[in-house]
């Protein structure tokens, strides 16, 4: 029988999956696997000691997905990753066509196909959905989880109210595949997936493409400012939101600005951000 690890993480939402891990586990024995299951431990490397593994099924949200693809890059593996959404927002689950019920998502898992899916890298750190800095960007890592786990995306949206009283620019200095310019930013955003807290913020972006879908939110008054966020979110185009499409971004600043990485701490400037086209191998659903 073929070896499976189930990580699973029982902070993530509200705890349901703790309760769930038994029949998940289940569903991947009876398709054949001999599963070994196994609570994330973020200080820890799962992969040691377990060199031969036919799957890595995880349940969490965002940064638990981001936590076993770093561990698994750090051990130079590329085992076929299957994704249970188990957390607030599961924006990746989300981009990859998972159900939102865990153990449907774990049927999909068996009963579904490999594909290569994108994965981007910032400084030598993995992320499999946004890499982002400035305003709203670090809530997720400021939210504390038992307000996640009583609020769902509510807690972000109070949280990032507060971050409204440490709205400052961000000068750059940005070179792309194509160009090169400098602009005072509010914050900006490198998606490799589609959404941010479950907010649909990147319109073409696709984890399938090659390449990063980048929003950045030019800083003048702030009213003028939010307003223009505001339209881009219905849909408008206005110039203070500046939207490029490209493989690879190098980024200065004379700020030492926190950086986010799928909701947990990212990296620090200068950044040399890439598109790895088709870096991960992920079970998605059966093609309809």
């Amino acid at each position: 029988m073929e070896k499976a690890l189930f990580l699973y993480n029982g902070c993530s939402g509200k705890g349901r999956i703790d309760r769930e891990a038994g029949a998940i586990a289940g569903i991947l024995g009876a398709a054949g696997y001999r599963v070994e299951t196994l609570p994330v431990d973020f200080a820890s490397n799962p992969f040691d000691g377990r060199p031969e593994l036919a799957l890595v099924a995880v349940a969490g949200g965002d940064g638990t997905v981001n936590y076993v693809v770093n561990r698994m890059k750090e051990r130079g593996l590329d085992v076929p990753l299957g994704v249970i959404p188990a957390g607030t927002a599961n924006d990746f689950a989300g981009a990859i066509g998972m159900s939102h019920d865990p153990l449907e998502a774990a049927r999909q898992i068996v009963g579904g196909h490999l594909e290569r899916i994108d994965c981007g890298r910032v400084n030598g750190l993995y992320f499999v959905n946004i890499f982002s800095f400035g305003l709203f960007t670090t809530t997720s890592q400021r939210t504390p989880d038992e307000r996640k786990h009583r609020l769902g995306k509510l807690a972000y949206i109070l949280e990032g109210v507060k971050e409204l009283r440490r709205l400052h620019g961000v000068p750059l200095e940005v070179e792309t595949d194509r160009d090169r310019f400098r602009i005072d930013a509010l914050m900006m955003l490198v998606f490799n997936g589609e959404t941010a807290g479950g907010f649909r913020l990147a319109r073409r972006s696709s984890v399938r493409d090659g390449l990063f879908d980048c929003i950045l939110l030019e800083k003048r008054a702030f009213l003028r400012s939010v307003w223009a966020m505001a339209r881009y979110l219905l849909g408008g185009n206005p110039r203070l939101v500046r939207h490029l499409r490209t493989r690879s971004l190098g980024i200065v600043s004379p700020l030492d600005e926190l950086t986010d990485v799928d909701g947990q701490r990212g990296a620090r400037f200068p950044l040399r951000i890439e598109c790895l086209p088709g870096e991960l191998r992920v079970f998605c659903p059966p093609e309809k």
